[in-house]
């Protein structure tokens, strides 16, 4: 069975285009007529897209007209799962939070894991073996903090650009813009590293799973065994797919 899943987030649009559960084809920052001209050619039976920026009726209005089998528009509080799902307001819940933590539990079967996606947001979920996705935490990205020191202050300048992930980041700065480097990417490190050793003094054996634009920086800096996922989503989105086929 081939598939295309279909993630429109807050600055990219990135498909993945599965032959029965081997990615073979992905691409991100697309346009509509790009993402269409894919499908075209690439020819999935299925499709599953997800959004949390726009509504996806307009998508998948034109995707029902080139695909012969499903489009399945993934809303996290109705879309039926193949793990449990105990967040409290699952109609607040985002598409990408969720397709992580079933692409994180379908990758790590039988394992307590904290899904840690950085990109526009940094986002830790906790995805557990007994008993799903439990919900987590939410936080402003890299690129957001940059962004909010300058608009929300009067004179600190606009400090955009991470370093080269293995490039050591110094925890003093000597000027303001490396005062500001050393703020934002030192104490996002903290507080990432923070959650996740709270989390696996509550879980032993916790596996962590890394994915979003800024996962390479991340890695990098980051101690003991991480899996990196680049398109945790996109496999997400593919086995609700397949489980919503299947069923």
């Amino acid at each position: 069975m081939r598939t295309l899943a279909l993630d429109i987030g807050n600055t990219a649009v990135k498909y993945g285009c599965f032959e029965q559960d081997t990615l073979c084809e992905s691409a991100s920052g697309q346009t509509t007529a790009q993402v269409l001209a894919a499908v075209q050619r690439l020819r999935p039976e299925h499709v599953v897209l997800a959004s949390v920026a726009e509504p996806t009726a307009t998508w998948a209005a034109e995707l029902r007209a080139l695909v012969p089998g499903r489009v399945l528009e993934f809303v996290p509080a109705t879309t039926p799962l193949p793990i449990a799902n105990a967040y409290a307001t699952p109609q607040t819940l985002g598409a990408d939070r969720l397709a992580a933590a079933v692409g994180a539990a379908w990758l790590l079967p039988g394992r307590d894991v904290v899904v840690v996606d950085a990109g526009t947001a940094i986002k830790c979920d906790l995805v557990e073996a007994a008993g799903g996705f439990r919900g987590g935490s939410i936080a402003p990205g890299l690129a957001l903090r940059f962004r909010a020191l300058h608009e929300f202050t009067g004179r600190l300048p606009l400090v955009a650009g991470l370093p080269d992930p293995t490039e050591a980041v110094p925890l003093t700065g000597t000027d303001t813009a490396s005062a500001i480097r050393s703020g934002v990417l030192n104490g996002a490190t903290a507080e990432v590293a923070g959650l996740l050793a709270d989390y696996a003094a509550r879980y032993p054996g916790l596996a962590v799973v890394l994915a979003g634009g800024d996962a390479p920086f991340f890695r990098a800096r980051l101690k003991g065994p991480i899996f990196v996922v680049p398109e945790l989503v996109l496999i997400g989105l593919h086995r609700i797919l397949v489980h919503h086929v299947a069923t």
